[in-house]
């Protein structure tokens, strides 16, 4: 009985060896990654999906178990974020509080803004406040994480408690720092989005998707956030699979462009998706103009490598920055100090902001917004720079 008791103190119920435990750890962060990642975030914060009501209380409960997190009060955080995005009210923003701050601290900052009630009036409504979310789920955090203890450690023996530390710390370093900090801070941008969100890695499996960080910044209400071939979302499989299986229905995904190479006429349909895919649009300037001028500094035999060098990152923040009124106040200064003469680089500047005009007056009519973009095509057209009349021609092909 003595020799019973020590292998169940030891190995627990499961009797699994280093190997299968470690298995099994990433197995449960996995289901919990993806219940923030589906449920949380674009379920009930962005409302890019609905869920059955059997996967949605599994997803609460399996996170009121794993990380004691209110919906309620995830949703209405998250939503001041993308509202107050790289401002001062931003809950964790690195671009104001510093990576290192965010990505080590990133659950703090999420429970400090979680007792702001403003945040939670002003950002969490529509999310679940039933019997059991008022008097278990909000009424006992802690009683999930501590019955999850038990059930660890009886699965797993004495290991349990570190499989246990494992998922408590999972979330708030993964979610809270690293999406939150990295994806801020360092990583490709697919859009010019209006902040600083970058895309950290081409593969979203660590952490469900969240990866895609720009791209989701940009299209905030898609419930797929990969958008490039080479971008695979494990969270938006996860819900293909659930959709199939009638559990889920997914009411947005980010437009693709469609694109007629006989369309010629820039009509109201074509402006109409130029609106649709603006980002895409902005993405595809950023990447001709920067194609464009490296092609003019490599014929330039006058400037240093080091300032080429600089010039070239210099221009790549140019025109695949953040497309805000401080990005081109900003820009203006850069240009002054960096400019170095190029005709080319100021023509590419000038019709970039004169995209950015049109997408501010997008609220006007449509033959005010087709005669703008008639008016842009003309000057692309006419600016004897190949690369920008390709790229006008290929805008009247939207559609």
């Amino acid at each position: 009985m003595f020799t019973s008791s020590l292998t169940f103190f030891s190995h627990g119920l499961l009797l699994l060896t280093w190997g299968q435990i470690l298995l099994t750890t990433l197995l449960l962060t996995h289901i919990t990654i993806v219940s923030v990642t589906v449920y949380l975030h674009r379920c009930q914060a962005h409302r890019a999906l609905e869920l059955h009501l059997v996967a949605s209380h599994f997803f609460r409960f399996w996170l009121w178990m794993t990380t004691g997190m209110h919906t309620g009060t995830w949703a209405a955080v998250h939503r001041k974020h993308h509202a107050r995005c790289e401002t001062d009210e931003d809950p964790h923003s690195p671009q104001v509080r510093g990576v290192w701050t965010v990505l080590l601290g990133g659950a703090e900052l999420y429970r400090a803004e979680a007792k702001n009630e403003e945040t939670l009036r002003k950002f969490g409504h529509g999310t679940p406040n039933d019997w059991i979310e008022r008097n278990v789920y909000s009424k006992y955090p802690n009683l999930g994480i501590s019955l999850l203890m038990v059930i660890d450690v009886a699965l797993f023996g004495i290991v349990g408690v570190s499989v246990w530390a494992v998922q408590m710390i999972w979330i708030p370093f993964w979610a809270g720092g690293v999406v939150n900090g990295v994806g801020h801070f360092l990583g490709y941008r697919n859009f010019s989005s209006p902040d600083a969100s970058t895309n950290v890695v081409p593969l979203g499996i660590l952490i469900g998707g969240e990866e895609f960080h720009n791209n989701h910044h940009t299209y905030a209400t898609s419930a797929r956030f990969s958008n490039k071939w080479f971008e695979f979302d494990i969270g938006w499989m996860y819900i293909c699979i659930l959709s199939a299986l009638g559990m889920a229905k997914v009411k947005k995904v980010a437009p693709r462009p469609h694109l007629v190479k006989s369309k010629t006429v820039l009509d109201d349909e074509t402006v109409q998706a130029i609106l649709r895919n603006r980002y895409e649009v902005m993405a595809r300037y950023a990447r001709t103009a920067e194609c464009a001028y490296r092609q003019e500094l490599g014929q330039t035999r006058n400037i240093g490598l080091c300032k080429r060098f600089l010039l070239k990152r210099r221009v790549r923040k140019w025109f695949g920055g953040a497309c805000s009124g401080a990005y081109i106040q900003q820009r203006q200064q850069w240009f002054a100090e960096m400019y170095d003469g190029s005709q080319t680089l100021r023509i590419y500047l000038d019709l970039q902001d004169g995209l950015l005009v049109i997408w501010e007056r997008s609220n006007r009519s449509r033959e005010q917004l087709r005669s703008q973009l008639q008016e842009w095509c003309r000057r692309a057209e006419h600016s004897g720079i190949n690369p920008l009349k390709e790229f006008s021609v290929r805008l009247r092909q939207y559609t």
